[in-house]
């Protein structure tokens, strides 16, 4: 989706070139009375970036990153950025082990994909990441987006933005370039990228619908377990029943943080554990894990702002799940 304003942004290779006419319509100065001179055909790099800069178009940390690097020229009335560096997939570890994994790693259905950021489908069973041996029967989705990349001959610096539990399926998203890892991560901070689970729990909630404003912090008492807690850090989740019946309900949830555990401790907490999940009390006698998946991830594109949305259709499991326990 392209918002109006960026439509004529193309990259060449390494390059994002873009019209000074159209960029400049784009810049929004906090002062205006206070703002550089616009360059002119030829100007000098410094120059140019200084405008930049000031322009509230890109992070100034990035702007001053690439200037530091000769990333930014002026060519026949046109801006070039070099927004598209290639990862040294020699020297990078998670490409060596991409390269290594390559006969034995996964690789997840992808949900969207531009030149600044993919969205993959995480199976259950598979870590984001980690430091699991090579040769391990999975890998990891990092390598997946990696090996992707290395497929598509485009080695971008890949990186994700959000985790998901190893045993939680859906949409987990990457940037591909600084720009992307930058603006996403602070939409991350900001709570600006919204995440909607669907999830399996014992019993019939109460209330069709409601907010838990529980913290959470670690289990003093348990190394991998988590609590709530009043000295824990401040978790909010919202739930909606979807179905139910007299010992199961399917539960529709939105994180407004994202601690460890958020949505497994706050359902055990109110006495609904996920099916599957043995560390919060759910039983695992028709699922080995917890029943929860990513059903959509929304968020800004990085580049325009334009609102992206990434679903994940219900994985086998889940549905054979619904359907064992009637609910649909």
């Amino acid at each position: 989706m392209m918002t109006k304003g960026w439509e004529e942004a193309v990259r060449h290779g390494e390059w994002l070139e873009l019209p000074w006419e159209k960029l400049a319509g784009l810049a929004a100065f906090p002062e205006p009375g206070a703002a550089p001179a616009q360059p002119e055909t030829g100007s000098h790099p410094h120059l140019v970036r200084q405008w930049l800069a000031a322009s509230s178009l890109f992070p100034e940390k990035w702007v001053n990153r690439l200037f530091s690097v000769g990333g930014i020229r002026w060519h026949e009335e046109k801006l070039a950025l070099k927004c598209f560096p290639a990862a040294q997939v020699n020297d990078d570890p998670l490409y060596r082990r991409a390269k290594q994994s390559s006969s034995c790693g996964e690789r997840p259905a992808v949900l969207y994909e531009d030149d600044y950021c993919l969205v993959f489908d995480k199976p259950a069973g598979m870590a984001v990441h980690g430091s699991g041996e090579v040769g391990q029967s999975r890998g990891t989705l990092d390598e997946a987006a990696a090996r992707h990349l290395l497929a598509c001959d485009d080695p971008l610096p890949v990186r994700h933005i959000h985790r998901l539990d190893d045993d939680t399926s859906g949409p987990v998203l990457y940037s591909k370039n600084d720009l992307a890892q930058l603006r996403l991560d602070e939409a991350m901070r900001g709570k600006e990228i919204h995440r909607r689970y669907v999830a399996v729990v014992h019993g019939r909630l109460n209330n069709r619908s409601g907010i838990i404003r529980e913290p959470i912090g670690k289990d003093r008492h348990h190394s991998t377990r988590r609590r709530v807690s009043s000295n824990g850090d401040k978790a909010v989740t919202r739930y909606e029943m979807i179905a139910s019946n007299s010992r199961y309900s399917l539960v529709r949830l939105e994180l407004e943080t994202g601690r460890t555990h958020q949505i497994r401790v706050h359902m055990s907490h109110m006495g609904h554990p996920l099916l599957g999940d043995e560390l919060y009390g759910g039983s695992i006698d028709m699922l080995k894990h917890q029943a929860l998946h990513g059903e959509e991830l929304i968020f800004a594109h990085p580049l325009t702002g334009g609102k992206i949305s990434a679903a994940s259709p219900r994985p086998d499991w889940l549905v054979r799940l619904l359907d064992r326990i009637d609910l649909v």
